[in-house]
């Protein structure tokens, strides 16, 4: 049986009328940069995140280097964050001219362990970025009091976040509302994926949005008058319509990935994995379901021989990186983060998984363990 990582037909085949109709507006509109349908966009995300203000960009990757931007972290600064994530993390920190500074992962939900954070403060540092990885936010309560001791600014990498919240001063909050600014990717592979990539930043603050879409549109306002330095960072409309199609759909989605987790911890529980684990103040969304075990590659061989899709998230620590060696640390400096680096394996979660594509995952997870 052929159960792939992720199956975007089959979410496709849902929405497919939905999806022509809004991409024949635009066509019919003719305005394909920013324009209407992106503001509307805009507000809605920013509607679901519970947060004031959206400003849509080109990627996710973006959305944190204009939210940098707009914060005025630059040359000489430093920027303490994870080296257990994607690259853009780490390398929008870098083409600002700033220093990413690591702190090593909680290993239980891979995300950043609050704890190690204040002894990386430095007089240089200017912000936290912590990322919310795998769907599951990072412990925000402790990062933010952090920051307001020391007068830093905090930048959600809510990539693969949106939809998930933690509870926070006696409430729910969403992914990419806590700090001064958050950060998402539309990415095709993400629970809510344009056909192309795309990305938007939200936050409260009236000052920093309109800062952003400045930043946007090469610090322009009006045009051709520029007191800012920018980039060319558009959302696209055709990807707007798109993702305002499917934001209709996010959270039901977002259950479904939920309800397959849910089958996989029962299902794999007496087998010598460990599967995610979720704290209690959290809601994820599951971007991923990331295992853990010492037989990792034997596991992923296995799945692979038997045509079920797998990745590794992610395999090469950014401390690790080969572009990162002038920053001197050495092997060993960050063991949680190695250490997961080598132990995991992401399992296919979509929504449209079936009972038996299921069940046929976890029989090959078991056949590999042995």
């Amino acid at each position: 049986m052929d159960v792939p990582l992720l199956d975007l037909r089959a979410q496709y085949k849902q929405v497919k009328d939905e999806v022509r109709e809004a991409i024949d507006r635009i066509l019919e509109s003719q305005v394909f940069v920013l324009g209407p349908e992106v503001k509307a966009l805009e507000q809605e995300i920013a509607d679901y995140c519970g947060v004031k203000h959206g400003v849509g960009c080109a990627s996710g990757t973006d959305a944190i280097l204009l939210a940098l931007m707009a914060l005025g972290v630059g040359q000489g600064d430093e920027v303490i964050t994870t080296p257990y994530t994607f690259f853009s993390t780490a390398g929008s920190v870098s083409r600002v001219g700033a220093v990413p500074v690591f702190a090593d992962i909680d290993p239980v939900t891979y995300n950043i362990n609050p704890s190690l954070i204040e002894e990386r403060i430095t007089p240089k540092t200017k912000a936290i970025l912590p990322v919310h990885l795998f769907g599951q936010c990072a412990d925000m309560g402790p990062i933010l009091e952090i920051a307001k001791r020391h007068d830093l600014f905090v930048i959600e990498d809510a990539a693969q976040c949106l939809g998930a919240k933690t509870q926070l001063n006696g409430g729910w909050i969403r992914a990419g509302a806590m700090g001064d600014i958050g950060c998402f990717s539309f990415f095709p592979t993400k629970n809510l994926g344009a056909y192309g990539d795309g990305g938007i930043v939200v936050t409260n603050n009236d000052e920093l949005a309109e800062k952003v879409r400045m930043l946007r549109v090469h610090g322009g306002k009006p045009k051709y008058h520029h007191s800012l330095i920018g980039a060319n960072s558009r959302l696209d409309a055709i990807q707007a319509a798109v993702l305002r199609v499917k934001l209709n759909y996010l959270d039901g989605w977002s259950e479904g990935r939920r309800r397959n987790a849910m089958f996989y911890d029962e299902a794999l529980s007496g087998m010598d994995v460990k599967t995610p684990v979720v704290s209690d103040n959290n809601f994820s969304i599951y971007n991923q379901y990331v295992l853990r075990t010492s037989r990792r590659d034997h596991v992923i061989e296995h799945l692979r021989q038997r045509k079920v899709g797998c990745e590794i998230y992610y395999p090469v620590p950014l401390h690790q990186q080969k572009c990162y060696r002038f920053l001197d640390y050495k092997d060993g400096d960050f063991p949680k983060s190695e250490a997961a680096a080598s132990e995991t394996l992401a399992l296919p979660i979509y929504p449209e998984l079936s009972d038996e594509q299921k069940k046929h995952v976890v029989k090959c997870v078991e056949e590999g363990l042995n």
